[in-house]
């Protein structure tokens, strides 16, 4: 029989074209093609089509991202044990930067997406430069820097707190082909600036470089919503915007009225988290050990 699996693993998105499967002929191909054809390497016998919780776009990585996806193996054959099935797939995956790091056997009507309580983004922020040659080597592509001075970080916090508790954040989101399906409707759970670490170890000469951490959790986000909320901030930060220009922003709820030169680009944005209640990732009680 089929059994269901929930996985967690990370990536670094740099050279994907997102998360999401992309046709095979396609240039830059998305992290799930990856994952699949690593779960097909380990010969079920059905075809495995993975279900991913929490889309991310070109050039955006994830600390922490969520899927699940249903395995059968041949007659005879025990289903993969968790540890296993880790070790199996971050075999197959080698060379490329995405790992495993957990998995579970889940429920058959568990579903990675609409099951989970939350998930949360950080978008990581440099000040003392302003260009991306100027970070060191291993920072490039993993964080934005923003200015060469300091931001004004109380006012950015001030401009976060008027983004907390639910609206209608239409002007924060981009305009796709899901947009009209999709209520803008969202609750904002956390929205805070806290001091951040370079991934990497710092020599003297980066020794002027601060990194920063805004860190956005909700249940789920508008397309675009998290690259929106961060250029809108870093922008109160540099004294572009006051904090009154995000209630503003929020008012209009008008996607056209967002400036077009504050939204931020990708590669400083990470998915952080995903949460499920507790319950849900308790496997059924008819499912073979």
């Amino acid at each position: 029989m089929a059994v269901r699996y929930l996985i967690y693993f990370q990536y670094c998105g740099t050279n994907y074209s997102g998360v999401m499967k992309t046709p095979s002929d396609q240039l830059m191909t998305g992290v799930q093609n990856y994952l699949e054809d690593a779960l097909q390497k380990l010969r079920p016998i059905n075809k495995v089509n993975i279900s991913i919780s929490s889309r991310t776009d070109s050039g955006v990585h994830a600390f922490c991202n969520s899927a699940h996806f249903d395995l059968e193996r041949k007659e005879g054959k025990s289903p993969f044990s968790e540890e296993l099935l880790v070790n199996a797939l971050n075999f197959h995956l080698k060379p490329e930067p995405i790992s495993i790091l957990k998995a579970f056997r889940v429920s058959d009507i568990f579903h990675a997406r609409h099951h989970a309580r939350s998930r949360t983004y950080t978008y990581r922020l440099v000040t003392g430069c302003n260009h991306h040659s100027h970070l060191p080597v291993f920072e490039r592509n993993l964080c934005w820097p923003v200015s060469r001075r300091p931001l004004n970080m109380d006012t950015m916090q001030e401009a976060a707190r008027m983004l907390l508790g639910t609206h209608d954040f239409s002007t924060f989101r981009s305009l796709n082909s899901e947009t009209p399906f999709k209520s803008p409707l969202k609750t904002l759970l956390q929205a805070n600036l806290t001091p951040g670490l370079s991934l990497t170890m710092q020599q003297d000469h980066h020794r002027h470089l601060e990194f920063w951490e805004l860190t956005f959790r909700s249940q789920s986000f508008l397309y675009k919503q998290v690259r929106r909320m961060t250029g809108a901030l870093v922008a109160v930060g540099q004294g572009k915007l006051m904090p009154r220009h995000i209630a503003e922003l929020l008012e209009v709820q008008d996607s056209r009225a967002f400036p077009r030169n504050f939204i931020a680009p990708p590669n400083g944005l990470f998915l952080k988290n995903v949460e499920y209640d507790e319950k849900d990732l308790q496997m059924q009680e008819n499912i073979i050990q």
